[in-house]
């Protein structure tokens, strides 16, 4: 891979840091990046002075990362350095690229130390409200060599998806949110159905949805914990449920790639507002492990995300933000207002249903009606 971005990549930084980031003259801005995101982290360093902004480029070398795992330092990795601190302190924005690169190597690790070495996590979060952080996580870090082996893709081709993806202006993915919210806001049930054989019918929480168009704003108080960062591409409104309604069938038609490792091809059934049975075409096993740990909760119907961007089609990482899909959570809500504080959550994701709100049509195909 060449260390100069492509043009591609200079065009997304540009849209990212006028269109979603509005970066100011004189703010301060922190670009955090690994080895195989360095091409585009530079862009964004370009881009950030090009409007005036100043910029602190930290890059983590990816064979340090991983001596220091070999010589069993994972507690080491996971306390930031003082600097590290110093600097968010006195930052405006942050651009996360996800790292490290070796994700064979991460599926490989053992869950206690891949939780010691993220352990900086929660305390970086304390720290970027109080300073007023805004910024975002840059999803084009989860494409990889080994990923794309994983799941047979192009690398290549499957990088320049999610860089379009990140072209789309925030603004018409913003106005599309807003009418299905206020279709939203005012219904009480929500019915799935695909020619694939979904048929779910969920009730709404009543809770304000939450648009997720790629423009963050510092915390305030009442705001999800994690609100400040918002991923690019971007793309969702998000809708809590209500926990107690569930009848139904939903099969996904998108791969969804969490954590633990993903699954594939789900069906699951609902009564009584609880998730009876489900099965998987690839993922099973990985989903009943993580699944039994969970407290309960777990197998209640707790969010709704509606994708609202057009650039995306069947692009793994990018499943909840294509437009016209819907995405299923279980599990956790509380971070959307929620009553549901289970630990265990995850989603399932159907593009090309169609989607009514108290029996009036809200999204057909692709289209957000």
């Amino acid at each position: 891979m060449s260390d100069s971005p492509s043009k591609l990549q200079r065009d997304a930084a540009r849209a990212i840091v006028t269109r979603y980031l509005k970066v100011r003259a004189g703010e301060n801005a922190i670009i955090e990046s690994w080895d195989h995101t360095m091409p585009f982290a530079r862009a964004m360093v370009d881009e950030v002075r090009r409007v005036g902004g100043h910029t602190l480029l930290v890059h983590e070398d990816e064979e340090a990362w991983w001596r220091a795992i070999d010589r069993k330092q994972s507690k080491l990795l996971g306390r930031s350095s003082a600097p590290e601190w110093g600097a968010l302190k006195a930052a405006d924005l942050y651009v996360n690229f996800w790292g490290p690169g070796d994700t064979d190597r991460i599926e490989r690790l053992p869950e206690k130390t891949f939780e010691e070495a993220l352990a900086w996590i929660g305390p970086w979060y304390e720290v970027a409200q109080h300073a007023g952080l805004r910024g975002s996580r840059m999803t084009v870090g989860f494409v990889t060599d080994g990923r794309a082996r994983k799941w047979g893709l192009d690398r290549a081709r499957w990088e320049e998806e999610v860089l379009r993806a990140s072209l789309v202006d925030p603004a018409d993915l913003a106005r599309s949110g807003q009418r299905l919210a206020k279709a939203l806001a005012r219904g009480r049930t929500v019915r799935i159905t695909h020619r694939n054989g979904t048929d779910l019918t969920v009730a709404l929480a009543g809770r304000p949805a939450r648009l997720m168009d790629g423009r963050p704003r510092p915390y305030r108080t009442g705001d999800p914990p994690f609100g400040m960062l918002q991923s690019i591409p971007a793309g969702t409104l998000d809708v809590a449920l209500d926990a107690r309604t569930g009848e139904g069938t939903f099969r996904a038609n998108r791969r969804t790639n969490i954590w633990w490792g993903g699954h594939r091809g789900g069906t699951l059934e609902f009564a009584g507002g609880r998730l009876s049975s489900y099965a998987f075409e690839e993922g099973a096993d990985d989903f009943a492990r993580e699944y039994r740990k969970g407290t309960p909760g777990k197998d209640r119907p707790s969010v709704l995300k509606f994708g609202l961007n057009p650039a995306v089609r069947d692009v793994p990482q990018l499943e909840t933000v294509e437009a016209g899909s819907v995405s299923l959570q279980i599990g956790r809500n509380s971070q959307m207002g929620g009553s549901n504080r289970s630990t265990f959550f995850t989603w399932f994701s159907l593009a090309g249903a169609e989607i009514a709100v108290d029996g009036t049509p809200v999204v057909r195909g692709a289209t957000v009606l």
